[in-house]
């Protein structure tokens, strides 16, 4: 099967697997702030809730696409992605998989709410610097650093927001909604009145759907680099498509760079353009004769997924540094991005279905430990139920815009952030913030990238010196 052999077949199947418990551990893990606010308050029973929650979990994933999953891709090297030596990516499979489930499992066991989408973009990040170092990686590759600070802002001033604007959100309740019971802690096992009960459930439920539309795809994403990277052939080019329905597409790009390139104002861009145009007649000519992708040998699958990438990320660079374009070239040129992207950027449904599954079934278990933290331990008051709303549709307002765009967020660090903004819109301020569990959910946030970095990128050295 896919042309392997017996044994990287079942490095290949373990791999999956390992990336299915990562999926898992984060449904558990993350999916736990998402039922958090219903159980504590009483407006579902632990089951039902996280049947619901699990449910929406894998809806979610279902329909979330996949922008998120290949920005995470992204970030790595091209080069990574297209190395012939499948045992150089096994390594940094395995250095990916060891780092984010080891760094997942242990926060969730202490109980702190630790972001998996920190864990596994720290993972990406340090087996992309720690290929750069190479004593043969092929100068001039790096990670993705653009994309990286995207990543990185989205991480940073997520969880900002969520405080600001949860404070913000209960402010505006107080000072509009005339009910008292809402801002009043739960009554031991007593389920509040219908009003807030449907609130509680409806923004439980928005939660559930947007984390498995933002996390899910993380999931995906690191699936699609396991497949790419033991088999490369099969799952380097997108097979459900027919390179010679795309030729007019790839012809109008390079047209299009033509055109530009012979403006005096594009003057300053001339090597830029030319090395744009060159390859773009390379990947017309390799695409021309080619009716299905599954026709195409191994040498020509990696040829033409690194000139999809140099092009289509080189049109973006130089765009960047000013070069000009018309109108009607820069339709031309969106047109054949969008077309090159599609051979490259996507994921097989079963791959979907798959990481859906895992995220839902994790939702349903282990999710006490995370509750307890985020209904009693980070403020000095217990969670009410407006404070528990408040969160919940700040947290999926937020991840659902960063799905929009594409961006991976952490719905733990939104969450909790929120429900801290919330703890603190009450008349004790920041005074009503328990310091140890903030320190210790802050502790977390800090050195989940640092130590995934370092952890990940070691392991991949290490990996590489194995095999």
């Amino acid at each position: 099967m896919f042309g392997l052999e017996t044994n990287l077949l079942l490095l290949m199947g373990l791999c999956l697997a390992a990336a299915c418990i990562f999926e898992f551990i984060n449904g558990f893990h993350d999916t736990a702030n998402a039922v958090a606010t219903v159980i504590y308050t009483h407006s579902l029973k632990p089951v039902p809730a996280v049947v619901l929650s699990g449910s929406l979990n894998f809806i979610g994933v279902m329909v979330g696409g996949i922008a998120v999953a290949m920005g995470i891709i992204n970030l790595l090297p091209t080069e990574m992605l297209v190395d012939s030596n499948i045992m150089h990516n096994v390594a940094m499979i395995l250095a990916l998989l060891f780092s984010a489930i080891i760094w997942n499992f242990g926060t969730w066991y202490l109980g702190i709410p630790s972001s998996s989408s920190h864990t596994l973009i720290g993972s990406i990040l340090g087996v992309g610097l720690a290929y750069t170092l190479l004593p043969d990686a092929i100068p001039g590759t790096e990670v993705n650093w653009k994309k990286a600070q995207e990543i990185g802002l989205s991480l940073l001033l997520s969880p900002l927001f969520g405080f600001g604007a949860a404070w913000l959100l209960m402010w505006v309740m107080r000072k509009t909604i005339k009910m008292p019971k809402l801002f009043e802690e739960p009554d031991s096992d007593t389920p509040p009145p219908w009003p807030i009960r449907a609130l509680l459930i409806f923004t439980c439920s928005s939660v559930s759907f947007f984390h498995g539309s933002n996390d899910g795809q993380k999931g995906v994403g690191l699936v699609m680099l396991i497949l790419i990277g033991f088999a490369p052939v099969y799952f380097g080019l997108n097979h459900e498509l027919s390179p010679a329905n795309y030729q007019s597409e790839v012809i109008g790009l390079t047209d299009a760079l033509e055109s530009a390139s012979s403006r005096p104002e594009n003057a300053a861009f001339q090597s830029e353009f030319a090395a744009l145009i060159k390859e773009g007649k390379v990947l017309n000519e390799m695409l021309m004769p080619v009716s299905k992708v599954s026709d195409l040998s191994r040498e020509q699958v990696f040829k033409i997924r690194k000139n999809l990438v140099f092009v289509y990320k080189g049109i973006a660079k130089v765009t960047e540094k000013g070069a000009v374009f018309t109108p009607e070239e820069a339709a031309a040129t969106a047109t054949g991005v969008k077309t090159l992207k599609s051979f490259i950027e996507y994921a097989p449904r079963w791959v979907i279905i798959m990481i859906s599954l895992s995220l839902g079934l994790g939702t349903m278990i282990g999710w006490k430990r995370i509750v307890v933290t985020l209904g009693e331990k980070i403020g000095k008051s217990h969670l009410t139920f407006a404070q528990g709303a408040a969160a919940e549709l700040v947290a999926a307002s937020t991840i659902g815009l960063s799905t929009y765009f594409g961006l991976p967020v952490s719905t733990t660090h939104v969450l909790s952030s929120g429900i801290a903004g919330s703890m603190v819109a009450n008349n004790k301020g920041l005074g009503n913030l328990q310091p140890a569990t903030i320190r210790n959910i802050g502790i977390a946030w800090l050195l989940t990238l640092p130590v995934t970095v370092l952890l990940s990128g070691g392991l991949f050295l290490f990996f590489r010196q194995i095999f």
